[in-house]
């Protein structure tokens, strides 16, 4: 069976931290929220609590910066009402206070000392050593709007929340009922046998369509051979390889060039090296004369140390690089063990595993590379310096032909189709712009992927048009014989097919058929249709189906269907890990629950002035 990573287990704690975390995070991003006329406007009021405008602005800022972090641009709040944003953190806001009142109600609080261990163990407030500072303490505050008092009180309601969301969801569980049906459908396994029928068991070739057969499958199938509708484009284009056979490089560059790569095209004799650190001299020089009476390997050294070769591996290095241990490692003229020596982080052994000649790549060696380089990059800054020439040039009405004629551009015409992935339209930047050209839209400069640049026209829609047969004769010939073989293969797969059903004498055939047991709906067979499991998952034992391949036929016989051994470890983190998913659903619907019962009951009052002020002041 396939093995899943086991999730962690879902526990009050885990949700109840997680809660404050967030909580904690509304509270400490929003720097720069001013307040709104005074400390204690407010946009709402919920039951006996406040929603106060900075609250309020904060969340909002928070939301449109994260927004900001997502598309890679500043987003507007206009935008951020297009997504709701504005309404979702209301919604937030308005829960939050609605399980404040009922956190007041119930006498849920907290003591100093539990809201100081929060406070310090929070790392925006620590300091370079890891311990609380208290000057980031107060500018963290300052810049977000907050007094400390403010701020530990919210840490304070902050824990009382989840101290009431513990509450509510400690009795979630994962009920077998659940459990059960889900583990039999993902861990079920069945025993199948498939018989693959292929071209070589047809008793005679299938020859060649005449051409009235040819021309009616044409016919029947011709949504395979039609062209999708499309636009003819006429656009101009220049890339750094059409200029460079008129950019010279100076001698002089290419040198300069070498000398800056000189670490590239110079390099010292390296060794791929690992090593093995020990506590003190004595240690390492037991291991060594363990390695070298045979009794340990080096992995078996670093199996010991409670570590894995990945921990031991240096990479090629030079002498310079190992330092104190340079000189014992490349004394070395073969793979194998060098030390102890002492280096920096104590005692070491030091395996060689092989040895990299020093490289010498003279100028001349290394001209062409560089001469192409520097005309690459020569090309894409020419480009760059012509950019507002070609920009200014449509501007002033200039046509993409043109363009192309007052320029270096080179101008071209294509029957662009979504399929189409010649010349230009190689182009993934293209084809995204034909794509989205539309008729009356104005040419516009843009990059290619290789740094070269482009401009498009709109000329005519181009309609659904079927491909000439005469053009595909080859490919419509080579479908037409594919299916006459499918078509005889299935006939003799049916055949089987009855024969095993009935238990009467099959028809002759060469192929075996191969066994494949204790399958999961996740196996994956080579050379079998993806499907093949999934049908073989859908059947009852003893029943036989025939599946079409591309070119072949496959008959799958279910033999027996096994429910999943809970002994097996894969099996028993598969049932935690539903379990754990199934837990923490419940838990989050309880949740809701609660505090949607809580908020029918609680009398909720928003200023819509007032939020639609706080909404225009970001």
């Amino acid at each position: 069976m396939s093995k899943k990573p086991a999730k962690q287990k879902l526990t009050p704690k885990n949700i109840a931290a997680g809660f404050l975390m967030a909580l904690l995070a509304i509270s400490l991003l929003g720097f720069g929220v001013e307040g709104f006329g005074t400390r204690t406007a407010k946009v709402g009021t919920v039951g006996d609590r406040d929603i106060t405008t900075n609250e309020y602005g904060r969340a909002l800022q928070n939301e449109l910066r994260a927004l900001q972090a997502q598309f890679g641009q500043p987003v507007t709040m206009e935008q951020a009402r297009l997504f709701g944003i504005d309404q979702m953190v209301l919604e937030q806001l308005v829960t939050s206070a609605v399980l404040d009142n009922e956190t007041d109600r119930l006498g849920i609080s907290t003591g100093d000392t539990t809201v100081q261990r929060e406070v310090l163990a929070i790392s925006a407030f620590q300091g370079l050593d890891g311990q609380f500072d208290r000057e980031n303490y107060r500018f963290a505050l300052q810049n977000a709007g907050m007094s400390e008092r403010e701020f530990e009180t919210s840490i304070r309601e902050d824990i009382a929340r989840s101290l009431l969301q513990r509450a509510v969801i400690s009795g979630a569980s994962a009920p077998d009922s659940m459990v059960t049906p889900l583990l039999e459908f993902q861990a079920q396994t069945r025993d199948f046998s498939v018989t693959t029928l292929s071209e070589t068991e047809l008793t005679e070739p299938v020859g060649q369509p005449s051409q009235a057969e040819l021309q009616a499958f044409y016919e029947a199938e011709i949504a395979n051979y039609t062209q999708p509708a499309g636009k003819r484009i006429e656009y101009a284009w220049i890339t750094p390889d059409m200029m460079i056979d008129v950019i010279e490089v100076d001698e002089e560059i290419l040198r300069e060039a070498y000398a800056a790569r000189s670490a590239e095209f110079s390099r010292p004799e390296r060794r791929l090296v690992e090593r093995l650190v020990f506590p003190d001299l004595q240690t390492a020089e037991e291991a060594r004369a363990r390695i070298d009476s045979g009794e340990a390997r080096f992995e078996d050294l670093v199996a010991e140390r409670g570590l894995d070769l990945d921990d031991t591996d240096m990479g090629d290095v030079t002498r310079a690089q190992l330092g104190a241990a340079g000189d014992a490692v490349f004394a070395l003229d073969s793979p194998g063990i060098a030390g102890p020596v002492e280096t920096s982080l104590g005692p070491a052994l030091f395996r060689m595993n092989a040895i990299l000649a020093a490289q010498e790549i003279s100028f001349d060696e290394a001209r062409e590379q560089l001469r192409e380089e520097q005309l690459s990059d020569l090309a894409r800054r020419a480009l760059s310096d012509d950019l507002d020439l070609y920009e200014d040039l449509l501007a002033g009405g200039a046509t993409v032909r043109e363009l192309a004629a007052e320029t270096d551009m080179e101008f071209g015409e294509i029957d662009w189709r979504p399929d189409l992935r010649e010349g230009i339209a190689a182009y993934e930047s293209f084809r995204d712009a034909a794509q989205s050209l539309q008729e009356g839209d104005f040419a516009e400069i843009m990059p290619l992927e290789d740094g070269g640049l482009f401009a498009l026209e709109f000329i005519e829609p181009l309609p659904e048009a079927p491909l000439p047969l005469a053009e595909i004769r080859t490919q419509v010939t080579r479908d037409w014989q594919n299916a006459r073989i499918l078509e005889a293969l299935r006939e003799q797969a049916e055949a089987l097919a009855t024969a095993l059903r009935d238990g009467s004498e099959a028809p002759a055939t060469a192929v075996a058929p191969v066994r494949f047991d204790g399958m999961t709906r996740t196996d994956i067979l080579p050379d079998l249709p993806r499907d093949l499991v999934e049908a073989a998952f859908e059947m009852s034992p003893g029943e036989i189906r025939v599946i079409d391949g591309t070119n072949r036929v496959h008959l799958v016989h279910l033999h027996d269907i096994a429910s999943p051994d809970l002994m097996l470890d894969d099996v028993a983190r598969l049932r935690s890990t539903i379990e754990e998913q199934i837990e923490q659903s419940i838990a989050q619907d309880l949740f809701a629950y609660f505090a949607a019962t809580l908020r029918e009951g609680t009398p909720i009052r928003l200023d819509q002035q007032i939020i639609e002020a706080v909404q225009a002041g970001l």
